[in-house]
């Protein structure tokens, strides 16, 4: 079976593995307050152009997304997010389950309009009983979005000025960042994403680490007290030096960018042969996930050895599906996927 289904299906990079042996016997403080840590997060900086980031390690998304989101709010305050948004519809809950509301606007592929979050802003202001209703007070987005496609520039910028218009904070979830920042149509840099957001995350899982998320903190008023929240939310690892660890060869020698360029090139391969064979997509994503269509019966077929993610029915003999490279992707196995796609068509 060759696994075309997500971009952390492997264990981790092979520059990761070698630091963490070449480290695994020294002794350090824990919980993150250790030199691999520090060295990490000065590397971070650096890449963000801003030495006055607070930056975090934790180990996984949900995790992350949870502990910024309950920093953030208060008791009655909520979260907007795309309908697509992984927070409303890929982590069971969690930021309910923690006392905050997700509510949802409408989409264009995967990205919400800076439009409709002043519409949603104006309506709440505009009802005599707002008070009585949850106060909508963080903005989610992720960049890129759940279906591949980029937030521009100019939406970032426009949603930015948003968020200043009413008092919003405007937090980024990078779970795939790096594939992002190296599509051929990103024109942000992380530098720029640091300015435009009050906070982010930089994806470590599925770019190349065996676990672990950077969370970088702009925006002063988030900081106070997070390590206590990070504590409760069970976000404080007791062997934080291995995510410093990992981190630090991450931002050593562009390794992030690397990997995320070489996921885009593999998904570039194998987008173009695709379209060569006339194959219609759900979405145009220019970064490291596909979503093809298909007839149903080939589809069946092809999961026989190949493994993809069903993403839903088109009509009623086709489907999409997702193909998703990532930095370990390997010419031939995307040269066997697409020699058993032409052949099934």
């Amino acid at each position: 079976m060759i696994r075309f289904n997500s971009d952390y299906t492997e264990g981790a990079h092979p520059k990761i593995l070698r630091r963490l042996i070449e480290t695994n016997e020294a002794q350090t403080d824990g919980y993150g307050a250790d030199e691999y840590c520090e060295r990490a997060r000065k590397l971070i900086r650096d890449a963000c152009a801003d030495p006055s980031v607070d930056v975090h390690f934790l180990a996984g998304g949900t995790q992350t997304n949870l502990t910024l989101i309950t920093a953030a709010l208060r008791p009655h305050q909520s979260v907007l997010s795309a309908d697509s948004g992984h927070i409303f519809s890929h982590e069971t809950g969690a930021i309910e389950a923690a006392g905050h509301k997700c509510e949802t606007l409408p989409t264009e592929s995967g990205k919400i309009r800076a439009a409709d979050i002043a519409a949603k802003l104006e309506s709440h202001r505009r009802d005599e009983a707002f008070e009585h209703s949850v106060q909508p007070k963080l903005i989610y987005l992720s960049q890129p979005t759940e279906y591949g496609t980029l937030y521009s520039l100019s939406e970032l910028t426009q949603i930015r000025k948003i968020c200043d218009q009413y008092g919003l904070i405007l937090y980024v979830d990078g779970a795939r960042l790096s594939y992002a920042l190296t599509s051929s149509r990103n024109d942000i840099d992380l530098a720029t994403l640091t300015r435009l957001a009050d906070a982010f995350y930089i994806g470590g899982t599925k770019a190349g680490l065996l676990f672990g998320e950077a969370l970088i903190l702009r925006n002063p008023l988030l900081t106070p007290d997070f390590r206590y929240i990070q504590k409760q939310r069970g976000g404080l690892l007791a062997k934080g030096r291995l995510l410093g660890v990992q981190f630090e060869a991450l931002f050593s020698d562009r390794l992030f960018f690397e990997i995320g360029a070489h996921a885009n090139a593999a998904a570039d391969r194998i987008r173009t042969r695709l379209k060569e064979m006339g194959v219609r997509f759900l979405v145009d994503s220019p970064t490291n996930q596909l979503f093809p269509i298909f007839p149903d019966r080939m589809i069946a077929e092809l999961r026989k050895n190949f493994a993809v993610s069903y993403i839903q029915r088109v009509n009623e003999t086709e489907s999409c599906i997702r193909i998703c490279t990532h930095g370990g992707t390997k010419n031939a196995d995307a040269d066997a996927l697409l020699s058993a796609i032409e052949t099934l068509l």
